[in-house]
């Protein structure tokens, strides 16, 4: 029975992004049900309500999907982007990926992100969270990542071939022979990406 009114409120409160209704999406941020409280902020995003206060609450959260949907939103609408660095040391990998990703997207970070960001991308247990920080580091192009994507280059499979794709905004010696040994990896979709990248070039 429970369930069924949590998905109910959910519903309700998805429904308040689509018909402008702050007051009935803000109730919902306080709810009992993480979900909720993440189709809440989604909703007030959806809607240009959302503020810096509300995301920053929501990147606090002890529930890690609402940690997870503050990240987006906070890429999303630029709200509270200062505040994303933190997450990076998420207990919850899903968040630290997620969180990683936002930073990625951010217009601008502090230069602390791109450190913290390599950290993640080199040495952090999970497989997607290092992917997503290599993506990152792609993304900003900021010189001082390109030695963590380089590392990346021999990750696992999955975090090889983004880090193949994140050195697309470097160039020099390091990047060329990286991409040279990519063309040899045993791994087809590591192969194609280098192939695209030289191609390019």
């Amino acid at each position: 029975m429970n369930d069924a009114r949590n998905v109910v409120r959910r519903r309700d409160a998805a429904l308040a992004g689509h018909r402008g209704d702050e007051a009935a999406a803000r109730a919902a941020l306080v709810d009992d049900d993480p979900a909720v409280r993440s189709t809440a902020l989604a909703a007030l995003a959806r809607m240009g309500a959302a503020t810096g206060a509300d995301v920053r609450t929501a990147l606090a959260d002890a529930a890690p999907e609402v940690r997870r949907r503050a990240c987006e939103v906070a890429a999303q609408t630029g709200l509270a982007t200062e505040h994303l660095e933190p997450l990076l040391d998420d207990e919850d990998p899903s968040v630290v990926e997620v969180g990683a990703w936002a930073l990625g997207e951010c217009d601008t970070v502090p230069p602390t992100a791109i450190t913290s960001l390599s950290r993640i991308a080199t040495r952090h247990e999970d497989a997607l969270a290092r992917e997503a920080a290599v993506a990152a580091l792609g993304a900003r192009g900021d010189p001082a990542g390109l030695a963590a994507i380089l590392a990346a280059t021999t990750d696992k499979p999955a975090v090889r071939r983004r880090a193949v794709l994140a050195l697309a905004p470097f160039d020099g010696p390091d990047v060329d022979a990286a991409l040279h040994r990519a063309l040899e990896d045993r791994d087809w979709q590591v192969r194609d990406a280098a192939e695209l990248l030289l191609r390019d070039d």
